[in-house]
């Protein structure tokens, strides 16, 4: 099967890794895209090393995040204004996005000399830029589709761009504290190419927050939404470890959890430079 070749850049070079789940149709509750009448047949394979998950698929998905992704996942730009303030809306206890804000602001809290500038890559419909907004934060925000990137501006009231971050540089967007990538890392074959670019936009003593779908979720077996066919990578405490590593950064503090919404999600910050005694695991 020819198609995506997601990598972390692991030294063994993908030479160990297995099958480990097997779908010839959509798992139920997976957004129905448009896949233009290609075939629906697609594989995990997983490292028997660091436990990493790999997709395996001939589809061709490069219209998922534009037009089409709208369009399925929320209907338009009007739905994604709806979507946006009936999450806002949930109580905390019920919210993954006020244990995400909690946990940066926190972290950030603690850390001498970091500011509140942050550069939200992947925002989509702004759930966690508004919470941020909301509690000081100055956010700029990165999304592909321009639609999402109006939404953002004006419903929103960030300054978003519908660009390619590796088409920007610090001299255009300016340097951040914080540079987040929340649910991203998953959706792109070349994770650490994109870590290391979202890197170069830290100021001084800047980090970088991750959260990405943890393969504890396997325990529940392949329909869980973590194996969604969007998702090239589903990472271990180990994998992420190794991605960091490769992109030129440390993982500072990992947070394995089962959030509100019941996603299995790893969360990190990490920093620029090789790993110290005093990480956190």
């Amino acid at each position: 099967m020819t198609g995506i070749q997601p990598t972390i850049d692991c030294p063994c070079g993908g030479g160990l890794r297995h099958e480990a789940f097997n779908y010839a149709a959509r798992p139920e509750g997976e957004t129905r895209f448009d896949l233009k009448g290609q075939s629906y047949q697609r594989s995990y394979d997983r490292c028997e090393i660091c436990g990493h998950f790999f997709g395996r698929h001939a589809l061709d998905l490069k219209a998922l995040y534009g037009g089409d992704y709208v369009d399925s996942t929320y209907g338009g730009i009007s739905g994604m204004q709806e979507r946006l303030q009936r999450i806002l809306a949930l109580p905390p206890e019920h919210s993954d996005n006020t244990g995400r804000v909690r946990r940066v602001a926190d972290f950030v809290a603690d850390q001498a000399g970091l500011g509140r500038r942050l550069l939200d890559v992947g925002a989509g419909i702004g759930v966690f830029p508004s919470a941020m907004k909301a509690q000081g934060w100055r956010v700029t925000a990165i999304e592909p589709d321009s639609r999402t990137v109006k939404h953002l501006c004006v419903n929103v009231g960030i300054t978003a761009y519908a660009e390619n971050l590796f088409d920007l540089c610090p001299e255009h967007l300016g340097h951040f504290d914080v540079v987040s990538f929340n649910k991203v890392l998953e959706h792109v074959e070349k994770p650490v190419d994109l870590l290391a670019k979202g890197a170069s936009f830290l100021g001084e003593g800047g980090v970088i927050y991750i959260e990405v779908p943890d393969v504890a979720a396997a325990d529940e077996g392949p329909e869980r939404e973590e194996f969604f066919v969007e998702h090239h990578h589903v990472f271990s405490p180990v994998s992420l470890a190794m991605l960091a590593y490769r992109a030129g950064l440390s993982l500072t503090r990992l947070d394995r959890m089962r959030e509100p919404s019941g996603k299995f999600t790893l969360a990190g910050f990490l920093r620029q430079g090789p790993a110290t005694a005093g990480a956190t695991p």
